[in-house]
């Protein structure tokens, strides 16, 4: 069975996104004053072969906490792309 995930990375609350602070800056510069938060993550397709969903899930759990995620501090979500 193949199957797509999203993985949605993204920092953790309370720590410094200097690419959001800037962009929020900026986008006030423009005139977008009513802009409160602006904030940096990525998001990684994975095509993945496996015998299930769960199965393939819980491999692209481990991919994330080995490769694609720094745990101390970013925090991801996997969802099952559509």
């Amino acid at each position: 069975m193949k199957l797509t995930f999203e993985v949605t990375i993204s920092r953790k609350p309370g720590l410094s996104d200097p690419e959001g602070t800037t962009t929020l800056k900026a986008l006030h510069h423009l005139g977008y004053s009513g802009v409160e938060r602006a904030s940096f993550g990525r998001v990684i397709s994975i095509d993945i072969e496996a015998k299930n969903e769960r199965a393939a899930r819980e491999l692209v759990d481990q991919m994330c906490t080995k490769l694609l995620a720094n745990p101390v501090i970013e925090s991801y979500a996997i969802d099952l792309a559509t």
